[in-house]
């Protein structure tokens, strides 16, 4: 360090941190510090920026091709009307039937969430109801995902 520079000041909270008195100061090349400091700095905010940019373009791409999206309950108490070892294939019929009556889709595809959720506690004990969020593209193809997972 030349002699022409002057000490840094160290504040009490990181003096006493460090083990030093609060009135003393420590010899540290600040041009250095505040380089690097400004260094990591802009490569944060690069690293926002770009964060920031890949949101937007997934939320953009994903708002485009959904030309209606609803939230729909659907009663799957009908099912528990067939036989034991029919009744979550029997609930994922129903769960088609009803997308199928409200969306009028040229096609339908269920998301492995609620398909799980349909098959979680085995075939013989399908939900009484779930809770899905149906969302139609601009060809006409419904796709269907659980609505808590929003």
């Amino acid at each position: 360090m030349s002699t022409d520079e002057e000490p840094i000041p160290i504040p009490e909270k990181e003096a006493e941190e460090a083990g030093v008195e609060g009135g003393e100061s420590r010899d540290i090349e600040g041009e250095e510090e505040t380089e690097e400091s400004e260094e990591i700095e802009e490569v944060e905010q690069e690293v926002v920026e770009e964060f920031a940019e890949t949101e937007e373009f997934e939320r953009e791409t994903m708002e485009e091709g959904i030309v209606e999206e609803r939230i729909y309950t659907i009663p799957l108490s009908k099912a528990w009307v067939s036989p034991r070892k029919k009744r979550a294939p029997r609930a994922v019929r129903i769960l088609k039937g009803f997308i199928t009556r409200h969306m009028k889709p040229e096609s339908i595809t269920i998301s492995g969430e609620v398909n799980e959720r349909i098959w979680r506690r085995g075939i013989q004990k399908p939900p009484r109801k779930i809770r899905v969020r149906a969302a139609k593209d601009e060809d006409g193809k419904v796709s269907v995902y659980l609505a808590e997972a929003d």
